[in-house]
């Protein structure tokens, strides 16, 4: 149990950080509400449309790592005492790869234009579209991939609090941050990076804690 402790701490802080660097490289891209000359502009110069198609680029590594961490992780729980899991299990699981998948698709719409220009030669679209692919894009991670990331969190607290595997207060702030995530309606992209910082602090919880012996 505590290699898999270990593997599921190391895989958390490398998924935190590689999502939170391709997010700062696809960043880059003019928002929703950019102007039709924003869009026209950064997508008609190469530096910007680069950084924007490495940050996609990165971000399959990201979500690799975070579903080595989720394997890991419910393999850590399951090992220790305590009641039947359940429903929490397998809620854990969907809204898991529910997310990733969210992220994959949300992250390739909106890179959509930068990957159009950096590996073709074709005719610019004009600004209404590649706003069309930004906003596809914004769905589903903001409205779509942020909830399921609230409710992983949600799950993997509650299952890892009756396995004492968190602290009270680790898992008052972890409930905290969940609800955040589901109520909340923002589009500002440092919304994304309060799960990865999340999955930083449960994998710091779990190195403490894989050691010390567990409640029954």
């Amino acid at each position: 149990m505590a290699a898999n402790a270990r593997i599921a701490a190391l895989t958390g802080v490398l998924f935190a950080g590689l999502f939170a660097f391709s997010l700062v490289l696809i960043h880059q891209a003019p928002g929703l509400a950019s102007s039709d000359h924003d869009y026209t502009d950064f997508y008609s110069k190469g530096s910007g449309n680069v950084l924007v198609t490495a940050g996609v680029h990165i971000v399959p590594f990201a979500g690799i790592a975070f579903l080595w961490h989720m394997a890991a992780t419910r393999v850590v729980i399951e090992a220790l005492p305590g009641p039947p899991s359940g429903m929490p299990r397998w809620l854990q699981l969907a809204s898991g790869v529910l997310w990733t998948c969210m992220v994959f698709a949300g992250t390739a719409a909106v890179g959509a234009v930068a990957l159009l220009t950096v590996f073709t030669s074709v005719q610019l679209p004009p600004p209404d579209v590649a706003r069309a692919f930004m906003g596809a894009g914004y769905g589903m991670v903001f409205v779509f991939g942020v909830r399921a990331a609230g409710m992983y969190m949600f799950t993997t607290t509650t299952l890892s609090l009756k396995r004492a595997m968190l602290p009270r207060w680790a898992a008052w702030l972890s409930y905290l941050a969940a609800t955040f995530l589901l109520l909340s309606t923002t589009f500002h992209p440092a919304i994304l990076l309060v799960f990865p910082a999340w999955v930083v602090l449960f994998s710091a919880c779990l190195m403490w804690s894989h050691g010390r012996p567990t409640r029954p």
